[in-house]
């Protein structure tokens, strides 16, 4: 996840110094710099490979899915996010046994959820061990 963090004058005039908060890279302009074409953080959703179990590496990303998936206790942290895509032409399971989790609006918890044909889900760390998912998803 990126952030973006600005220091000096917010009134949008003056020399500002803009940085990603999780790298080290950061541009120093004066605002308003219309002249400079320059960026921060991610421009696209990178795409992860995982294909069975989640993992560290997938937080920020979407997964494409051609079969269920499985999301472990334990292993994120909160405010973590993972996006999932369903490129199915059927409905898959997203397993959740090993954590608590509950789809957004609703206090049930839930040990699976449904995600819908070519349907977009975003599975979100409130702690290490519970979720709740939001997007085409019962």
């Amino acid at each position: 996840m990126s952030n973006l963090k600005v220091q000096g004058n917010a009134s949008g005039a003056g020399t500002q110094t803009l940085q990603s908060a999780n790298t080290s890279s950061s541009v120093t302009a004066t605002l308003p710099d219309l002249a400079s074409n320059f960026s921060l953080g991610f421009l696209n959703v990178p795409v992860s490979s995982t294909t069975t179990t989640l993992v560290a590496a997938d937080v920020g990303k979407v997964v494409s899915l051609s079969a269920g998936i499985t999301v472990p206790a334990s292993i994120f942290s909160a405010g973590d996010i993972i996006s999932l895509y369903n490129n199915t032409t059927g409905s898959l399971t997203i397993t959740c046994s090993a954590v608590t989790a509950k789809i957004a609006g609703n206090n049930t918890t839930v040990t699976s959820a449904t995600l819908a044909t070519r349907g977009v889900a975003n599975v979100l760390f409130i702690d290490a061990t519970n979720i709740v998912i939001t997007g085409n998803v019962s």
